[in-house]
């Protein structure tokens, strides 16, 4: 997101109808130029990272006022509101968009029986597939030249010896 741009030199290029924001040739930002007088546009998506860091940001940070979520998100963000660590698990289940995308972390989050962030980030785990690991390859010096045998008699030669 464009909150690794914050406090750096970046380049800004305005068009008619929009205005894009570029940090060392990367595309940061770009958003619908407005021409109204005394008006601020925020895009709460940005300020992810920072919220990260700050979570009570949600609270109280003016990007996230009138922040429009998905049904699922909005859902989720209303019951936790009433809990003590309510913004932070908010935030963890936000943080895992940028990883999956916003529909699947809706889905989840209208999955979740339990509204808390420990179960919507249990529902993200769960649909992941994680691939196998590529096998080791084993160095020639390594391999076997004989291939072992099971002779399970030879244990019963030391309990014989016992017996005399």
């Amino acid at each position: 997101m464009a909150a690794h741009a914050a406090g750096r030199h970046v380049q800004l290029r305005a068009y008619a109808d929009r205005i894009c924001v570029f940090l060392n040739g990367n595309t940061v930002a770009e958003h619908v130029r407005c021409f109204g007088r005394h008006q601020t546009v925020y895009d709460s998506w940005h300020y992810l990272p920072v919220l990260a860091r700050k979570p009570g940001a949600l609270r109280n940070g003016e990007p996230f006022r009138d922040w429009d979520l998905p049904c699922g998100i909005a859902r989720i963000r209303e019951r936790l509101r009433n809990h003590v660590d309510g913004h932070r698990q908010f935030v963890s289940i936000l943080s895992a968009v940028p990883e999956v995308s916003l529909e699947v972390v809706e889905a989840a989050a209208l999955a979740a029986r339990l509204f808390s962030a420990d179960a919507v980030l249990n529902l993200l785990s769960r649909g992941r597939e994680s691939l196998p690991p590529a096998p080791v390859a084993t160095p020639a010096a390594l391999t076997l030249g004989v291939e072992p045998a099971a002779n399970c008699a030879r244990y019963d030669a030391p309990r014989a010896l016992e017996m005399v």
